[in-house]
């Protein structure tokens, strides 16, 4: 195998196109082996293998600079540059990373995860540069579905305007994670598919290679212009040499050859320089070629049929959510859906069949989304946003300015809320709690399982004003399902007596708190378990009711503790002048790294086992 001998990206600069291709072929199925077992994101790393080993073959990293953008198309650098014997511990505990990450090889220069940054870093490295007097290459990968956020086109205009030496790679598979939309979506496959410029294209690089070489300069240029006047002609509005790019494409991101070439012959341009390169997703594994969305992000599956390992007959909170909004705006013509180029992750799916024109994907778009939805709720609608808790800190701004200062209301359906897996720090979603409570008129809530869910969404849609609702990856704890209630607002719910003391959780915490109670009969302690539902707002009455009759309190919440839902809770008993004791149970002031969920909870203390033997230790000791 001609794996065994690559250890560097050095290594691949001695191996013949054959060899290359044969490369190739071995990374690709090494991903497949190791992405069955640990799942991953299978299809953009299959889309991206031809282009990792081109960009290895003519740029010299670690001294150049590669900037991957998301950083989930990453799987073929990470073998290619000296991590092919720990790639088998890929997105594992303690494992290799799903994403960049600079502590973890000098050959990922900028840590990645979320979408459209590659451009603004690599700009800024490229004028670290020249301001150092240093002589390196930059180079950014982006995808046309990252191309779709406002950051890109920032970093583009930004770089087109100060004119630095640096190499954007747009690796357009005609997708994000799900089917590109947008105008710039459509402007591009303008370029990829006008038949008159692909063919003029060809003939004119056929004849310019076929002048002789003594041919004088002013022939070569006049038919260089001659090739750019025909392309704006036929691919008309916005181009990147308007931009102040020179742009190269498109070229086949899976022919080596071509690669290579036109990276040897672009490499050392003098100003920012733009290469459309065109790739399929899930590229040489059938199932993932012909189901791309599936295969965008999966867990382990069968790498014969592509069938999943996981699978669960309880729903997730996922699935309850999309089905159960389609079935309120089934009821409601003023519901819209609105996700921002996750459709199937959000569950927005399953709305988008059922209600088209009443589903909007705006793209890697979350300020636009949020803003949006504001101009959907001034004039009458009831818009939900569907949206990872990780991807709504790119639209704080939107939520307090234009959401909540106006009262508008726009629910937000915050999935992946707490720990999500391994994703890792990129994608855990641990902050919301503390960024939302602090926003006036912003209606805060968490359920403690997938009925309460429903409650949450009918209650949010009923009130009159914004309201947001943080709800964690995966199954739920298969309560029997029923039709959403609407929810008195901003009241808690009395889960189980006790005297020995009071535990008051915030979403899974509250079930994971009764759990633990559960457990902890057996050893002599009664405890009260109490649902909070909102964290903003609290429930004063009750919370003061409870902390008046209890000494010692016990809050629990996937959420940091810094800010979040027991910060509120001492904030009110430090505001009503009550001197009981209370422990707060949550995430620490840190990022958490990747595993597997219920692992990430068990070493956070936020299991039923873990949970009962921190009350048992709490409750019982003298206060």
């Amino acid at each position: 195998m001609i794996l065994e001998k690559i250890n560097t990206p050095g290594d691949l600069k001695g191996l013949n196109l054959q060899q290359l291709k044969q490369l190739a072929g071995e990374v690709r199925q090494q991903i497949i082996d190791v992405v069955s077992k640990n799942g991953g994101h299978l299809a953009p790393s299959l889309g991206t293998v031809e282009l990792t080993i081109a960009l290895h073959y003519a740029l010299d990293a670690p001294e150049d600079k590669l900037i991957w953008d998301v950083g989930h198309q990453t799987y073929a650098h990470k073998i290619l540059t000296g991590r092919k014997n720990e790639f088998c511990t890929l997105r594992t505990y303690r494992g290799l990373s799903g994403f960049p990450k600079r502590a973890e090889s000098q050959y990922d220069c900028f840590d990645t995860g979320h979408a459209s940054t590659s451009i603004s870093a690599a700009l800024g490295m490229a004028c670290a540069r020249d301001l150092a007097g240093e002589k390196y290459r930059v180079a950014a990968i982006i995808g046309d579905g990252s191309l779709t956020g406002g950051l890109a086109f920032e970093g583009l205009n930004h770089a087109g305007q100060l004119k630095k030496t640096m190499l954007v790679v747009l690796n357009d598979n005609r997708m994000a994670i799900s089917k590109r939309v947008g105008a710039l979506g459509q402007y591009l496959t303008r370029i990829t598919t006008a038949p008159a410029y692909t063919n003029f294209e060809k003939n004119v690089w056929d004849l310019l290679g076929a002048l002789p070489k003594d041919m004088g300069q002013p022939t070569r240029v006049m038919f260089r212009r001659l090739r750019q006047g025909f392309k704006n002609l036929i691919v008309p509005g916005l181009t990147f040499e308007e931009l102040g790019y020179h742009y190269e494409g498109p070229v086949d991101g899976h022919d080596l050859q071509a690669l290579i070439k036109i990276l040897n012959r672009i490499k050392d341009l003098s100003g920012p320089t733009m290469l459309h390169v065109l790739t399929t997703k899930g590229k040489g594994y059938a199932p993932a070629e012909s189901n791309a969305e599936k295969f965008h992000g999966v867990g382990a599956f069968d790498p014969e049929t592509g069938d999943s390992r996981t699978q669960s007959d309880i729903p997730s909170y996922t699935e309850v959510f999309g089905q159960t909004l389609t079935e309120l705006a089934r009821q409601n013509p003023k519901i819209v859906a609105i996700t921002a180029a996750m459709p199937e992750g959000t569950g927005l799916d399953i709305f988008r069949e059922a209600i088209p024109e009443r589903f909007y994907d705006v793209g890697i778009a979350e300020q636009h989304a949020l803003t949006f939805a504001a101009g959907l709720a001034v004039r009458g609608f009831r818009p939900v946003v569907a949206i990872y808790s990780t991807f709504l800190q790119r639209g704080y701004d939107q939520i307090i300015h234009d959401i909540a200062l106006q009262k508008l209301p726009v629910a937000l359906a915050i999935g992946r809320a707490g720990l999500v897996g391994e994703d890792g720090p990129t994608h855990h979603g641990p902050f919301d709690v503390s960024y939302l409570r602090c926003v006036p008129n912003l209606l805060l809530m968490a359920p403690k399982d997938e009925q309460e869910l429903k409650d949450m969404l009918l209650t949010a849609l009923k009130h009159d004003g914004p309201a947001a609702i943080r709800y964690p990856r995966g199954s739920g704890f298969g309560v029997k399902l029923k039709a959403p209630q609407e929810l008195a607002l901003g009241r808690a719910k009395n889960l189980r007596e006790g005297k020995a003391g009071a535990i008051l959780g915030l979403g899974i915490g509250a079930t994971l708190g009764l759990q633990a109670a559960g457990l902890l009969v057996s050893q002599g302690l009664e405890l009260e378990v109490w649902n909070a539902r909102f964290a903003s707002p609290l429930d004063e009455e009750a919370i003061r009711d409870i902390l008046t009759r209890h000494q010692k309190t016990l809050t629990i919440e996937e959420n940091v503790l810094a800010g979040g839902f027991g910060s509120a809770v001492l904030e009110l008993a430090n505001r009503l002048g009550l001197k009981t004791e209370i422990k707060r149970l949550g995430l620490p002031d840190s990022f958490v790294e990747a595993g597997p969920r219920p692992l990430l909870l068990e070493k956070n203390g936020l299991s039923a086992l873990g949970i009962a033997a921190l009350a048992e230790k709490y409750f019982k000791a003298r206060p």
